[in-house]
């Protein structure tokens, strides 16, 4: 995290100038191919959405696109110290000034205030990644732009890094729009992907209109110490560009990601080959409470290797991937075994009906996002019998690419208060945990030994 205040000296706007010119340009066209499409905005707090994409939004409004902006928060702490107005009345002002500030950009566009805390989005990460979801929806010909996840700001961050997993969940093609980088950063500090896009003079005149509807922040709330403007001109300065700048990342769809593993090898993982494989998967058979189970369910089944085993143990067993090349590999492995069904799916969205006494999570949690994998969570628990188990296991390094790790899967599902650690298992490489409902008795206790 960069550390800086709006009080710094800003980098100067002639700097920036020099450095930028000869980026490539935004292609519209590109983004849009089916014709005006949808926009959905994310910002942190009301006037991200103007300083780093009023111009974006002007030029697609004018198009026909339709426009959403999702504002995380209402912005009241931007003046701390204010002695005039405490930060719940300055919500309600800034709340306004956002309204008019868009309706300068987009008249027809869909304001939506999800009214989570100033300066505190990253401990309400999931519910930011349900209301940024629920605004996206089905996204058909939809296109995401967030402030940049590196921003240096931590609401800033937040916000670029929900979007982030959202885009890349849904396939949308992101834009990122850098807004305090002008002020603190250097050239080394701008990524090689940025690229911008020229404003016309109707689009540069309805973002200058909408900077000036946010009277809280570019103007004195009042003479009183604590109540200066937070945007000095210097820093405004970066935004009266005839162009803005956009970090586009285009969308590769976890199915098309997974898809090319399976298309450049017939087991990325070695699950066959490899010994660290083998052993994982017999220390998580042995950690299993029964011998026996009656119905399993096992999302992420790649090419059916632990499958395979899970069947020897089960009298059915439903087992689904992302991956279509991998379930024709799993097919081929458990073509004699007629009490396993595979099928093409992605969870949580594609959960099966029916209860199981055995549920395996393994090698998948991470690749969700937050909001994902609380509800994955929240299916597990509902879809297990009285004396239902779930299986966990995942790797503890980081996947690169990926936002969540082994140890917060683990995390989410043991903190539900619907399931108890039955047994765990935790090394440097990879965790298992075996949960199940409280009240369910040791392996002792089944076995008649207590």
């Amino acid at each position: 995290m960069v550390s800086f205040s709006h009080l710094d000296d800003s980098v100067p706007e002639s700097h920036w100038a020099r450095h930028l010119a000869g980026r490539s340009v935004l292609d519209l066209a590109d983004l849009y191919p089916h014709g005006p499409g949808r926009l959905v905005v994310l910002a942190a707090h009301p006037d991200d959405e103007t300083l780093g994409a009023g111009g974006l939004i002007a030029t697609l409004a004018a198009r026909g696109t339709a426009i959403d902006v999702v504002v995380a928060s209402a912005g009241e702490g931007s003046h701390p110290a204010s002695p005039t107005l405490t930060p719940h009345e300055l919500a309600g002002i800034r709340k306004i000034e956002l309204r008019d500030a868009v309706a300068r950009l987009a008249p027809q566009a869909r304001v939506h205030f999800l009214d989570l805390p100033d300066g505190g989005l990253a401990r309400h990460r999931s519910a930011l990644d349900a209301g940024l979801a629920a605004v996206v929806g089905p996204a058909e010909h939809t296109v995401l732009a967030a402030p940049w996840r590196t921003d240096g700001h931590t609401d800033h961050d937040t916000a670029g890094l929900a979007a982030a997993a959202l885009a890349r969940t849904r396939g949308l093609p992101l834009l990122e729009y850098p807004v305090w980088l002008w002020h603190w950063g250097t050239p080394d500090d701008v990524p090689r992907e940025l690229v911008l896009l020229p404003l016309g003079g109707a689009a540069a005149g309805a973002k200058a209109a909408a900077m000036a509807a946010h009277v809280s922040q570019v103007q004195p709330l009042s003479e009183a110490p604590g109540d200066e403007a937070l945007l000095s001109p210097a820093v405004l300065a970066h935004f009266e560009r005839d162009f803005e700048s956009f970090i586009l990342t285009r969308p590769r769809r976890p199915r098309d990601v997974f898809e090319d593993l399976y298309r450049s090898s017939a087991d990325p993982w070695q699950f066959e080959s490899s010994f660290y494989e083998h052993r994982k998967r017999a220390l998580s058979l042995a950690m299993l409470p029964r011998p026996h189970f009656a119905s399993v369910f096992e999302p992420g089944c790649s090419i059916g290797v632990f499958t395979a085993e899970l069947a020897a143990r089960a009298d059915a067993v439903q087992a689904t991937d992302i991956s279509e090349r991998a379930l024709a590999l799993a097919r081929r492995r458990l073509d004699g075994s007629p009490h396993v069904r595979l099928a093409q799916a992605a969870v949580p969205l594609d959960w099966p009906e029916g209860r199981f006494d055995l549920v395996v999570v393994s090698e998948i949690g991470y690749f969700l996002q937050p909001s994902e994998l609380h509800e994955l969570a929240d299916r597990t628990e509902a879809a297990l019998t009285d004396d239902g188990v779930v299986l966990l296991c995942h790797w503890r390094h980081p996947n690169e690419g990926w936002e969540l790790t082994g140890d917060q899967v683990h995390e989410v599902f043991r903190a539900r208060a619907g399931l108890q650690v039955l047994a765990e298992h935790c090394e440097e490489d990879f965790r298992i945990d075996v949960l199940a409902r409280p009240g369910t008795p040791s392996v002792a206790a089944q076995s008649g030994l207590l």
